[in-house]
């Protein structure tokens, strides 16, 4: 990485071995570690999705947001298996390597399928957990996610999907088009972005789901957060992870698309701050 283009981006941080995978992540702020696992849209970085969060909770609680192997500014490795023990692997890894015992997680879509596979194979990682706009379990494949999984570069194709993302269209500006279709065709960007979801996608929809019994028995508090107008994820999602663990509670957001941590980001952040903080 050019230290030039390192210094100027946003979206670059520290990198670290994690579990075998050179990684890009931020740490910001002291206090309790919540860690923040991104979505699986085209040219998605850490910073992308958790921009808006990051700067929210730094000053009561130490953020640590990865980009996950395959996406951002982490190492693409030649024939990675793209699997979620791979991913687990390399969370676990991260978490080691920072001498991180037991943290908060927030999971967002493919994060949170993440998320939820974490606190299933390493429960004790694990103290908190937010699930938004999750996968994790099966459902049949949305039109609008075999959109994002099927994406072709383009500024017209990055536009549409922007459209589905987004409750609100005045969130999806021109240059905002323009910034993610840029990100989505950086070096090797949709080189492992197509390499990890292609076609038929409801394998994997189901490749990242845990078994339903092993949700059932978490222990961990969980806050499943959803936006009600989500074409990305559809909001059944969140009603069966709030029947499916026992510890739950559910925070629906109207007039919100996939995208709850943006348009809805200050009562977002209020919320799992506040949810971060409970006894």
């Amino acid at each position: 990485m050019d230290k030039a283009v390192a210094a100027t981006n946003p979206e670059i941080g520290n990198t670290i071995d994690a579990g075998g995978v050179a990684t890009n992540y931020h740490d910001a702020g002291n206090g309790p570690p919540v860690l923040l696992i991104h979505g699986s849209g085209p040219g998605v970085s850490a910073w992308a999705n958790w921009r808006l969060t990051i700067p929210a909770l730094a000053p009561r609680y130490r953020v640590i947001a990865p980009d996950m192997a395959g996406f951002g500014f982490t190492e693409r490795r030649a024939g990675f298996n793209y699997t979620m023990p791979a991913w687990i692997a390399q969370v676990v890894g991260l978490l080691d390597r920072l001498n991180i015992v037991q943290c908060d997680v927030v999971g967002n879509s493919f994060g949170g399928a993440v998320a939820l596979a974490l606190a299933v194979a390493h429960p004790k990682r694990v103290r908190r957990l937010v699930l938004m706009g999750s996968m994790g379990i099966a459902f049949p494949l949305p039109a609008g996610l075999d959109a994002v999984w099927g994406y072709t570069p383009s500024l017209e194709n990055m536009r549409a999907l922007l459209d589905i993302f987004a409750y609100d269209r005045a969130l999806v500006t021109d240059e905002l088009a323009k910034l993610r279709y840029q990100a989505s065709i950086r070096p090797g960007f949709h080189e492992s972005f197509s390499a990890m979801f292609p076609a038929p996608r409801q394998r994997w929809v189901e490749a990242l789901a845990s078994d339903e019994e092993a949700i059932r028995a978490l222990p961990h508090p969980a806050l499943i957060v959803h936006g009600r107008e989500d074409r990305v994820i559809p909001p059944s999602n969140a009603l069966k992870l709030f029947d499916l663990i026992k510890n739950a509670q559910l925070h629906l957001f109207g007039r919100c698309g996939h995208w709850t941590q943006i348009e809805h980001a200050d009562r977002f952040n209020r919320l799992i701050a506040d949810f971060f903080a409970e006894k």
